[in-house]
C-alpha cells in the first residue's frame, strides 16, 4: 500500500461509504487493488481467526487482479460509475462462472461451478465491481430442515454475529452477507430472500437490506426456493451505499420473465430518491395483531419507536391495522410446491462432474453422507419431494 492508504485507519476504512471510497480512488490516495487487499486481510484475520465469524466461504482467487485492471481502466479513461473497484460479496447461491464454486452451503454442491454468470453478477461485473468471494449461508437458503439454525450450512459450519459471536442470532439465510458487511469484511454485499432472507440478518446484524419487488432483480443463475418470491438485493452499512447497489443489480432479462413488467420503470441510479422529506404525506400501516403481538417488552419498544419516527417524518400512520386472514396467511404450501421443479430445472443445468442434478439426488447424497450433511436433518427436502411431479 502506498503511503497515504497506510495512514487511513482501520476507523476510515469501517466508517467509508462507497463515495469515500470513490473520492479516494480519484484522488489517487486508494487503489482498488489496495481496497481490495484491505479487505481480504481482514477476512484472513477475522473469518477463520479472532472472533471466527464464518461468514465467507470462499474468496476468489482473481479479486486483486480484477481490481488490479479496474485501476488500469479508471486511469486510462475514468471509471465506469459509482462501484467501479468496489469489492462486493454474493451470496453463495449466486452464480458467478469464474474459479468460485455456487453451492447453496450444501457438500452435494461443494465442488460444482456455474456454467455461466447470474444475471446479478454479469450485472456487477458491469458496473466495474470486483467479485471478492462468496459468503456463508443457512443452507440451501434455510429450505432445508425446520430445525436448521440460523447460519448453518454443512459445507461452510455456523456463521457468527460480529456483535456477539455466539451469543446473538446472526438471522437467515443471508447470514453470511449480513455478518461480513457489519464486519467490514467487504464494502457491500448480495443477499437473497424469499420470505426474510435479506431483511432478518440485516436487522440482526444491524446493517442495511432491500428486498425488491420481484422482477426487479432478475432470478437468472440463482439457486431457486420459489419463482414467485425469490429475488436478489442489496445489503450495506448505510441507505445510500444500498440504494447505490441496488441500481446496479437492475435491468431488463430477456431470459426472466418478471423484469418484463420492470421495463421502463427500472432505474440505475435510485439516489435520487434519498430525500429528507421523502415520507412527507405516505400512508402506512401497521398491523400488530399477529405481526407484532408476540414481541418481547424491549423489541415492542423499538417498534413504536419507529412508529413515531415514522410520524415525525410526515407520514400518516395507521396503526392497528385489522387483515383478518393475517393468522390464515401461509406462503409455505406454496413455496413447498415451487421448490422441486425450480430446484431440479437448476440442477439439469450443470455439468457431470456434479453428483446430483435432481432433487431426489440431493436426498440421496445427504443420506450416504449423513455424518456431515445431516446435523439438522432435511424434512423440508423430504417433503418438497412428495409433494410435487
Amino acid at each position: 500500500m502506498n503511503e497515504t492508504t497506510q495512514s487511513k485507519s482501520e476507523d476510515w476504512f469501517e466508517q467509508a461509504t462507497i463515495l469515500d471510497l470513490q473520492a479516494a480512488m480519484s484522488s489517487g490516495t486508494l487503489t482498488a487493488k489496495e481496497l481490495t487487499l484491505h479487505y481480504l486481510q481482514r477476512i484472513a484475520v477475522h473469518n477463520k481467526q479472532n472472533s471466527a465469524l464464518n461468514a465467507v466461504l470462499e474468496v476468489n482467487p482473481d479479486a486483486l487482479q480484477i481490481a488490479e485492471a479496474m485501476d488500469v481502466e479508471r486511469r486510462l479513461s475514468g471509471p465506469r460509475g459509482p462501484l467501479h473497484g468496489v469489492p462486493v460479496l454474493l451470496k453463495d447461491n449466486i452464480d458467478t462462472k469464474d474459479k468460485m464454486h455456487t453451492s447453496a452451503g450444501t457438500l452435494a454442491l461443494a465442488n460444482s461451478y456455474a456454467p455461466r454468470d447470474s444475471f446479478v453478477a454479469s450485472q456487477l461485473r458491469k458496473a466495474g465491481a470486483v467479485l471478492l468471494g462468496k459468503t456463508n449461508l443457512t443452507e440451501f437458503a434455510n429450505f432445508m430442515t425446520e430445525d436448521m439454525t440460523n447460519g448453518y450450512s454443512s459445507r461452510g459450519g455456523q456463521v457468527l454475529n460480529p456483535y456477539g459471536p455466539g451469543r446473538l442470532d446472526v438471522g437467515g439465510s443471508s447470514s453470511g452477507s449480513g455478518s461480513a458487511v457489519a464486519a467490514s469484511l467487504t464494502a457491500v454485499a448480495i443477499g437473497t430472500e424469499t420470505s426474510g432472507s435479506i431483511l432478518s440478518p440485516s436487522s440482526q446484524n444491524s446493517v442495511v437490506g432491500i428486498k425488491p419487488t420481484v422482477g426487479l432483480v432478475s432470478r437468472t443463475g440463482i439457486i431457486p426456493i420459489a419463482f414467485s418470491q425469490d429475488t436478489a438485493g442489496p445489503m450495506a452499512r448505510s441507505v445510500t451505499d444500498a440504494t447505490i447497489l441496488l441500481g446496479a443489480l437492475t435491468g431488463l432479462d430477456e431470459e426472466d420473465p418478471a423484469t418484463w413488467t420492470s421495463r421502463g420503470a427500472a432505474r440505475m441510479d435510485y439516489t435520487a430518491h434519498l430525500q429528507v422529506d421523502g415520507l412527507q404525506g405516505a400512508r402506512i400501516g401497521v398491523p400488530r395483531k399477529v405481526y407484532y403481538e408476540d414481541l418481547p417488552s424491549d423489541e415492542l419498544e423499538i417498534m413504536n419507536r419507529v412508529v413515531e419516527e415514522l410520524r415525525a417524518s410526515g407520514a400518516e400512520v395507521i396503526d392497528g391495522v385489522d387483515i383478518p386472514t393475517a393468522g390464515s396467511l401461509n406462503g409455505y404450501t406454496v413455496l413447498l410446491y415451487e421448490f422441486k421443479p425450480a430446484l431440479n430445472a437448476y440442477l439439469s443445468k450443470l455439468d457431470g462432474t456434479v453428483p446430483v442434478h435432481s432433487l431426489q439426488e440431493v436426498i440421496e447424497f445427504n443420506e450416504t453422507h449423513k455424518d456431515v450433511t445431516l446435523k439438522y436433518g432435511q424434512t423440508i427436502l423430504v417433503e418438497a419431494e412428495s409433494l410435487s411431479g
